[in-house]
């Protein structure tokens, strides 16, 4: 048995695995900060329509 190739391939498999670790972290801050602009765009919208009521609600549309 290889004592030094098991070494290596745990400490392969521990460095991917903090590399996955950090690699979620940061997508899930992305997300995070993705769902925050979205909720601001929504109370935005909420706010204009409280405004105008009328704004929106009809369209025209020519074929």
């Amino acid at each position: 048995m290889d004592i030094a190739g098991v070494s290596t391939a745990l400490a392969n498999v521990s460095l991917q695995s903090q590399v996955g670790t950090a690699v979620l972290s940061k997508a899930m801050d992305t997300n995070e900060a993705l769902g925050a602009g979205m909720i601001e765009m929504i109370d935005s919208a909420a706010m204009e329509r409280s405004v105008n009521p009328a704004v929106g609600t009809n369209f025209d549309m020519y074929v």
